[in-house]
């Protein structure tokens, strides 16, 4: 009778181990990788909400690609060629001087991208919207000086400076975001793409 009770005990207590094991089994995936969806577990909220997260943060990051380093080097090359040429309202030559928005037309070149004339417009709608902790030579910074709007533009260089037509009496110049005077007019930090690379996106999208 004994010898038949621990055989009964034993079974009792490896029913629930095996179980387990069983249903362990069922939820992972065969030899070839194929999980029944009669045992395919819902994924958590919490799961979901965290890839969900992921992705969108990563196809953001898609949104602004970097400008190319051939494109963004003539832009640099171009808008430092002509320092110390005379601010002039309205000009966007270095022969007839440049105001802020010239000096970035100049510099981008029109046969190359398709910029507005005015700062306002190029902050308004053109390009994506990029943080300036994650600022690139070549991206565009916005500020707005004695007014609510943005009324100027500057091309960002690195290390925090940047390149631009300041006003009346000034020349183009390096100028720095570190300064209290520019933090505290910074507005908007824009990223714009080519001409082809705009249409790539747009018949992708």
């Amino acid at each position: 009778m004994r010898p038949f009770f621990k055989t009964w005990l034993t079974i009792c207590l490896l029913m629930p181990l095996a179980a387990h094991a069983t249903n362990r089994e069922q939820r992972l995936p065969n030899v070839n990788g194929f999980t029944p969806k009669s045992h395919a577990s819902a994924p958590s909220s919490k799961s979901s909400k965290n890839k969900t997260t992921t992705l969108s943060s990563k196809s953001h990051s898609k949104l602004v690609p970097p400008m190319a380093s051939k494109e963004s080097s003539n832009v640099l090359s171009r808008a430092v060629n002509v320092l110390g040429t005379p601010y002039r309202w309205g000009g966007s030559s270095p022969s007839k001087g440049f105001d802020c928005s010239g000096l970035v037309k100049y510099a981008f070149n029109d046969a190359t991208f398709d910029l507005p004339r005015t700062s306002n417009a190029m902050a308004s709608g053109h390009g994506e919207k990029v943080e300036r902790k994650d600022l690139k030579p070549g991206d565009l910074i916005f500020f707005n000086i004695k007014s609510r709007r943005v009324n100027h533009v500057a091309i960002y260089l690195g290390n925090d400076r940047f390149i631009h037509a300041p006003r009346r009496g000034k020349a183009v110049s390096i100028d720095t975001l570190n300064k209290p005077y520019w933090q505290k007019h910074y507005v908007v930090a824009k990223r714009v793409l080519p001409k082809d690379q705009q249409q790539m996106r747009v018949v992708q999208r």
